[in-house]
């Protein structure tokens, strides 16, 4: 088939990337929804802008669309994306949803409406196994961004590897944060992997933090050759 991915450059929407990659499909396009409102329901927000540089770094086209990201009416914004992505012959949307019904139903909704398939490749995934296979791969994921209770200013710019995983569980057995960041506890960004034909490379960046959260946001960066 012809596919899109709903693609915001963290772990999730890269790995749907990857399974649609696996599964033989034309990847035609990344679809990416750059949201002006830090609080989307929707839409992942952090370096959101960097998308454009995986796009060239995964050697995929993007299409980047402007939503204002107000709750429900971000929506139709994503609703016309998918019409347009239609009338360029996609007939499928590929997602990152692990558990969130609110985004998934929403999705696939607009896909009915529309006529796109919505394939959600790793829904209800164990989430450790999930983590794990991140890693196994070869991915380079970078938390972004932290909103719970245990995930320190020390996590900003941190890449998930085996010993963040073994962390992740002693806080998921603490605190109840979810392992894959399923309850919003961060945000992440995929810096390499194996389907990229370059890497990123992060050349200027600032964190904020503000009592008990905070983000890593990339200024400037730059694409490297493996």
């Amino acid at each position: 088939m012809n596919v899109a991915i709903l693609f915001s450059g963290g772990k999730d929407s890269t790995m749907a990337v990857f399974a649609a990659l696996e599964a033989k499909e034309d990847v035609k396009y990344l679809l990416s929804m750059k949201s002006k409102n830090d609080e989307s329901y929707m839409f992942h927000v952090p370096n959101i802008h960097i998308t454009d540089l995986l796009s060239e770094a995964m050697d995929i086209p993007i299409m980047s669309v402007e939503t204002d990201g107000v709750k429900e009416e971000e929506l139709k914004d994503l609703k016309a994306a998918f019409v347009d992505l239609k009338n360029l012959g996609v007939e499928a949307i590929y997602t990152g949803a692990l558990y969130s019904v609110y985004q998934k139903s929403r999705i696939e909704k607009l896909g009915d409406e529309v006529g796109l398939k919505i394939v959600s490749p790793y829904w209800h995934v164990d989430e450790l196994e999930y983590m794990n296979k991140i890693v196994s791969l070869g991915f380079k994921i970078m938390i972004c961004g932290v909103a719970a209770w245990g995930l320190d200013e020390s996590w900003l710019g941190r890449i998930i590897d085996e010993k963040a995983i073994d962390e992740l569980v002693e806080l998921n057995e603490k605190y109840h944060v979810d392992i894959a960041f399923e309850g919003g506890e961060a945000e992440t960004l995929a810096i390499d992997g194996p389907i990229f034909k370059k890497r990123l490379e992060i050349l200027k960046y600032k964190k904020k933090w503000h009592l008990d959260s905070g983000v890593f946001i990339i200024e400037d960066a730059v694409l490297k050759e493996k």
